[in-house]
C-alpha cells in the first residue's frame, strides 16, 4: 500500500513540476513521507490550514486547526505539521493541496500569510472550489484591540479584496473580528 502511494505522490510530484523530475533523493524523501500524510488518506475529512506564522497569528491557525479536530474523523493540518524535510515547499503545498478535503485559509493583514497560495485558489479550479477563507474584519477595533501590525484602515491589497469577493460569490468567506468570532466561523466549516 506505501509503495503504490509513494509512486501515486511521485507521478502528481512529477506532473507538478512540468519539465522537471524528481531526483532519486527527493523520491526517497517522498516515500519516507507517505506514513507522515497517511491521516490525510485515512481521515474522512482532512483540512489543510493556512494563514501567517508570525506571532500571534500562528496562535489563531493553532486554533481553528485544533477546533477542526474536535470533529469526529476530521484530520486538521499546518503546513510545519508535515515535518519531512521537502526541499521545494512549492511542491509540498500541491501534493498536500491535492488530497486535502478542504483548504481553510486564516487572514489577517497582508503581512506575510498565505498571499501566494491565494493565487494558486483562483488559478486552479479544483483548490478555488475546496477554499474557505476566514478573512479578519477590522471594524469598531482600534490598534489597541489587535495584537498584530495590521493596517485596521486597510488591511488587505486590492489583490487579496478580489480573491475575498470571489470567495464571498461562492459562499466561502466567513467573516470574524475577535477569537470568539473566529471559533464561532470556524464551526459553521464544512
Amino acid at each position: 500500500m506505501a509503495e503504490n502511494r509513494a509512486a501515486e505522490l511521485a507521478a502528481k510530484a512529477d506532473e507538478h513540476l512540468h519539465d522537471a523530475s524528481l531526483t532519486p533523493e527527493e523520491y526517497e524523501a517522498l516515500k519516507q513521507s507517505v506514513a507522515e500524510l497517511s491521516p490525510i488518506f485515512t481521515a474522512d475529512s482532512a483540512y489543510f490550514v493556512l494563514g501567517s506564522y508570525g506571532r500571534p497569528e500562528i496562535h489563531r491557525l493553532q486554533l481553528v486547526k485544533d477546533r477542526l479536530n474536535r470533529r469526529p474523523d476530521t484530520y486538521a493540518f499546518l503546513m510545519v505539521d508535515i515535518r519531512q524535510e521537502w526541499v521545494n515547499t512549492y511542491l509540498k503545498f500541491r501534493i498536500l493541496a491535492d488530497y486535502t478535503d478542504y483548504l481553510i485559509g486564516v487572514s489577517e493583514h497582508d503581512q506575510g500569510g498565505f498571499l501566494v497560495e491565494q493565487g494558486y485558489f483562483t488559478a486552479i479550479e479544483t483548490y478555488f472550489e475546496k477554499t474557505h477563507v476566514l478573512k479578519r474584519e477590522y471594524t469598531d477595533l482600534t490598534t489597541d484591540d489587535i495584537d498584530t501590525n495590521a493596517d485596521i484602515n486597510d488591511p488587505y491589497s486590492g489583490m487579496r479584496t478580489a480573491i475575498f469577493d470571489m470567495l464571498e460569490d461562492a459562499d466561502r468567506l466567513y467573516v470574524w473580528t475577535t477569537e470568539a468570532d473566529l471559533v464561532d466561523v470556524t464551526s459553521q466549516l464544512p
